[in-house]
């Protein structure tokens, strides 16, 4: 009676316990190289002096730091002693197969980074609420069009045209925002008009998006590109042949004023850099803060990361999924246009060609750094942005580093954060996928 038949018999389960544990080695790679980079300056390129970290926004800050002095040298050293040890451990733990912990790779990033700013900035000194609040400041269309990244492809749709939203914003807020100052002698009614005619202007090159890959099926990265293009060359064509003809009208925007935020804009360091920024800021911290909780704490995010996941499962449950797809696109368009205010009315300054200078890319490269988490993507951003703001810091205080590498530091960032900390990732299984309803 126990016989079972060869029919019947259960296949055998794998042991758990001889599953192998697949742990890549870009980690130590990673860490081994900057390691040796760090080596090379203390050998090859020794710098004498100090560098003062000035810890103040002003000289007359209501708040008063005491600036911190550094040998350069001895602090380098001890620098890569602290990266070889951290290295050294990253290959112990790959080879014992077990994966290198997040806070590790920060705390290898934080030593190397003050490394080589020790190093760089040798007998001067580095403003560091500057060079934080530029950083900061160089991420807000980052952040936004990460966000719009995220929202796409989390649905369903890989949005390659936050390039084309983001120019889309910059043109519509100038052109909005100093059309509507000018007749109504209002900054702020136009800075609100402003915003608005961004964010319908990244939403209509959203639903452009979304019409031709859900509804038509076209490959969605070759709908981005063309929209990129296309938004390129039309808002060329209009700044050469209406704007630069009436500038004081049409390309003269108000800029958002800064408004320091009472006791919070006081705090030491943190104050200055994150609560004495302008509407536009502020409005970022509650936009990551909103898509954060509603994808992942609300029954709207439920519904589009079902869609994006498993379509034909949240289309059984009933969910529209093309229409799902559509709006949530849209929306992400208008986050993404919003973004793009801070070209023109957020920094007060006019519409030129191609202002982004392809952020919408390294926002798409952050959305792919941050595994398409929202959080993750801004703490992804704001590396970008500190790299950015990087450059300019080293240029003004006179750093040995050549003006080409700080021209291309951004790219470099992007390229070793994306391909050589990343590693494997997957991103939401229906990404790309048109929806064919059965």
């Amino acid at each position: 009676m126990s016989t079972v038949t060869e029919h019947h018999k259960v296949a055998p389960q794998p042991d758990a316990l001889a599953t192998t544990v697949v742990v890549s080695w870009k980690v130590a790679i990673a860490y081994g190289v900057f390691t040796l980079v760090a080596l090379a300056l203390a050998v090859f390129a020794p710098r004498e002096g100090d560098t003062t970290y000035r810890l103040v926004a002003s000289d007359d800050d209501a708040i008063k730091i005491a600036n911190i002095s550094v040998p350069a040298m001895p602090a380098l050293w001890t620098v890569v002693v602290l990266l070889a040890a951290i290295t050294a451990y990253a290959v112990w733990a790959t080879t014992a197969k077990r994966r290198v912990p997040l806070w590790v790779t920060v705390i290898f990033a934080v030593l190397f980074l003050f490394g080589f700013l020790t190093w760089a900035g040798a007998g001067a000194t580095l403003p560091m609420i500057g060079l934080l609040f530029g950083s900061l400041s160089l991420a807000v269309p980052l952040i936004f069009g990460s966000l719009a990244g995220v929202m796409g492809e989390r649905v369903g749709v890989v949005n390659i045209a936050i390039e084309g939203q983001l120019l889309a914003g910059a043109f519509s807020s100038a052109v909005v925002a100093s059309a509507v100052a000018s007749a109504t002698g209002s900054p702020w009614i136009g800075l609100l008009s402003g915003s608005i005619g961004a964010m319908i202007a990244g939403m209509l090159v959203g639903m452009v998006l979304a019409t031709f890959s859900i509804k038509y099926f076209v490959d969605q990265v070759i709908v981005g590109v063309v929209l990129n293009v296309l938004v390129t060359g039309l808002t060329s064509f209009f700044f050469s042949q209406v704007l630069s003809n009436n500038a004081a009208v049409l390309n003269s925007p108000p800029r958002f004023p800064r408004l320091p935020i009472p006791l919070l804009s006081d705090i030491p360091i943190i104050g200055p850099v994150f609560f004495r920024q302008t509407l536009v800021v502020y409005i970022m911290y509650i936009a990551v803060a909103a898509v954060y909780i509603g994808l992942f704490h609300t029954r709207w995010g439920l519904r589009l990361r079902a869609v994006g996941e498993h379509p034909q499962a949240a289309d059984t449950v009933g969910i529209n999924v093309n229409r799902t797809r559509f709006w949530n696109v849209a929306l992400a368009g208008a986050i993404a246009g919003f973004g793009g205010t801070f070209f023109t009315i957020g920094s007060g300054i006019a519409f030129n060609k191609e202002m982004t200078a392809g952020a919408g890319f390294i926002a798409l490269a952050a959305v792919i750094f941050g595994g398409w988490d929202p959080i993750r993507a801004t703490l992804a951003a704001l590396l970008f942005g500190f790299a950015s703001n990087l450059q300019n810091t080293l240029s003004v205080i006179g750093s040995p580093v050549p003006s080409e590498f700080m021209l291309m530091l951004p790219y470099v960032v992007t390229i070793v954060a994306v391909a050589g900390l990343v590693g494997k990732v997957r991103g939401p299984a229906a990404a790309g996928k048109p929806y064919i309803k059965s």
